[in-house]
C-alpha cells in the first residue's frame, strides 16, 4: 500500500531514486513506527510521515517521524552518535545520564572541547530556550601557533554578534540550527561547504533537556546560543546564576550570541 511519506531532495540524493520510489510505494517502509522525534507511535498509511536519514562516517540509518514533528532531512552524525540513534530507534537505549557533551576542536598544542549548557533566559518577561557554549581551553585557528584565544573572533566571522545587553534578543544567523531529535539535543549545525549543513558541535551522547526548555523551544521554533571564552561562565547549577554569569561576561565584552532555528522537537 502506498505510504504518506515525505522524502526530501537531500534524502533522495543519498538513498537513490530507486529506493525512494520503493519507500513511497510501501515496499520498504513500515506502516507503523515510533517517531524518531517525539517517540510516540505513527502510521505512514494514515498520516504524513517524514523520512529522516542519519548519516555517519561509514554507515547510515533511515528513520521515520511525524511530518508535524520534523521535516524530512539528512542528519550528519558521528559513528558513535549513530549507534546511539540506532539504540534509541530500536528501543534499546538504556536509561542513563548523558555525559558532558564535548567536541574536539584543534588548538595549537592540544585539543580543546566545547561544553554546552541548556537553560532558559528571560528577555522582556518571556522565557527563551538558550544554549551556553564555553570551551575548556583556548581555541586557536587551524595551523596557528599563536597563544591567543580565537574562539570569539572565529564566531564573529561566522555571523555571531557581541552581546551588549542581555535584555535584547540576539539577531538571527543564517545557515545555523540546533538539532533536537528523540527529545534530546544532538548537535548544533552550521553551513557546509557543499550547501548542506555540517555539525559544528555534536554530543557524545544525546543531551537531555528539561521539559520547560523543550516546551519553550517547540513554541518558538528558535534557540538562542550564547558563547564565551574558556573560564568566563563556568558550570552554574542554577539558571539565575547562569544569567548573572552571562551578564558579567557581556559587561566585559566577552559574550557573543545568535538566534537559530530549531530542527526537530
Amino acid at each position: 500500500m502506498p505510504r504518506m511519506l515525505d522524502v526530501s531532495d537531500d534524502v533522495r540524493a543519498e538513498i537513490g531514486d530507486e529506493e525512494a520510489d520503493r519507500l513511497l510505494a510501501g515496499e520498504d517502509a513500515p506502516g507503523s513506527y515510533d517517531c524518531t522525534s517525539c517517540r510516540t507511535p505513527g502510521n505512514s498509511e494514515q498520516e504524513r510521515t517524514s523520512t529522516v536519514l542519519f548519516v555517519g562516517e561509514e554507515t547510515a540509518v533511515l528513520a521515520f517521524a511525524h511530518a508535524t514533528c520534523i521535516p524530512s532531512q539528512v542528519v550528519p552524525v558521528s559513528e558513535e552518535q549513530l549507534r546511539g540513534a540506532v539504540r534509541s530507534i530500536t528501543g534499546e537505549d538504556a536509561a542513563r545520564t548523558p555525559s558532558a557533551p564535548a567536541a574536539p576542536i584543534p588548538t595549537s598544542d592540544r585539543q580543546a572541547t566545547l561544553g554546552i549548557t541548556c537553560g532558559l533566559v528571560l528577555i522582556r518577561e518571556e522565557l527563551h530556550p538558550a544554549l551556553v557554549v564555553e570551551p575548556n581551553g583556548p581555541i586557536a585557528r587551524p595551523g596557528s601557533t599563536s597563544l591567543d584565544d580565537d574562539f570569539l573572533p572565529l564566531l564573529l566571522e561566522h555571523g555571531f554578534t557581541p552581546v551588549m545587553d542581555m535584555n535584547q534578543r540576539p539577531a538571527p544567523i543564517d545557515g545555523w540550527s540546533a538539532l533536537l531529535a528523540m527529545g534530546k539535543l544532538h548537535a548544533v549545525l552550521q553551513p557546509g561547504t557543499t550547501g548542506n549543513q555540517s555539525a559544528w558541535w555534536q554530543a557524545h551522547q544525546p543531551l537531555a533537556v528539561s521539559d520547560g526548555w523543550r516546551t519553550a523551544a517547540n513554541k518558538e521554533k528558535t534557540v538562542l546560543m550564547y558563547a564565551a571564552p574558556s573560564g568566563t561562565i563556568g558550570h552554574q547549577p542554577r539558571e539565575d546564576l547562569m544569567r548573572q554569569a552571562l551578564e558579567q561576561a557581556a559587561a566585559k565584552g566577552l559574550l557573543v550570541a545568535a538566534a537559530m532555528p530549531l530542527a526537530g522537537t
